[in-house]
């Protein structure tokens, strides 16, 4: 059977990290995916999926992600049924993640919040890439021929050394 999410979205609150009994470390965070479509009244419809990530995963997470951030997750979808507190059963449907990585870069993220006055949005899916700057052009490297500190290797007969 083939069972396989990969997903893209923001968080919608800082990660959640916990040590089972055995001291096993398990994050709990929630995406927040836009659809394609937008709806009836022509408002975007955002899907908020559920995710746990456990052990160096879940610590990673837990780390380096926070609200708002911008994360690709690859793992499979699970359910687990429980009882509440007033003894009612349950059902959660959770991805369980395999691989949890950034989907935008530090820079991306903050021309993000820049852009959104600090607060929080979606921006369904995408990156934001913005133009660098004329200062921040990477420099061409043509150098006149005469300026190189490589020097041709006399002894080179054209055999392959291998």
């Amino acid at each position: 059977m083939l069972n396989k999410a990969i997903l893209m979205g923001r968080l919608t609150r800082d990660p959640e990290l916990r040590h089972t009994q055995s001291n096993m470390a398990v994050c709990s965070f929630r995406l927040a995916i836009d659809r394609d479509r937008k709806g009836p009244n022509g408002e975007r419809q955002t899907d908020f999926i559920d995710c746990v990530a456990w052990g160096r995963q879940a610590e990673f997470v837990a780390q380096w992600f926070t609200k708002g951030a911008m994360a690709i997750v690859v793992g499979r979808v699970q359910s687990r049924q429980w009882q509440d507190q007033n003894g009612n059963n349950r059902t959660t449907v959770e991805v369980n993640c395999d691989e949890v990585s950034f989907g935008e870069t530090k820079k991306s993220r903050d021309a993000y919040n820049a852009g959104n006055q600090g607060g929080y949005g979606y921006d369904n899916g995408s990156q934001m890439r913005p133009e660098p700057a004329a200062s921040q052009v990477a420099p061409a490297f043509d150098l006149p021929a005469g300026d190189s500190d490589f020097q041709e290797l006399a002894d080179d007969d054209g055999d392959v050394p291998f």
